[in-house]
């Protein structure tokens, strides 16, 4: 079965990307806003672009470096710029390296106290 990943215009020029089996039927459910929450407050006016990935895996890793572009490339991307196409679909097999996660700041009293939560 094969797995999608597109690219909508949506409304205030915005770009969303999204992962789907039926893109069709994904595009009724933002377009009656019942996608997702970004459709749903941007709705969207049409498919840019839509890429064709053999496994689910594979679709997933491509949405997220796509989401990961600056807006100028993700405009590049959905005119059918080749080279940044061929760049994310040669770096499918690589896994991204995880999020850096932010360090959160304990209170005075989180100190004084060893850093328990009561």
């Amino acid at each position: 079965m094969p797995h999608f990943v597109y690219m909508l215009r949506c409304a205030g020029n915005r770009i969303y990307t999204g992962y789907a089996v039926d893109i069709a039927a994904r595009f009724e459910e933002h377009r009656t806003g019942h996608g997702a929450k970004f459709t749903k407050a941007f709705p969207p006016e049409k498919i840019l672009r839509q890429f064709e990935l053999p496994s689910k895996e594979y679709a997933l890793r491509l949405e997220a470096r796509i989401k990961k572009l600056a807006t100028p490339q993700k405009e590049l991307l959905a005119q059918g710029d080749e080279e940044l196409t061929q760049s994310l679909l040669d770096s499918l097999a690589e896994t991204l390296p995880p999020k850096k996660r932010k360090r959160r700041r304990r209170t005075a009293a989180q100190k004084n106290d060893g850093g328990v939560a009561l």
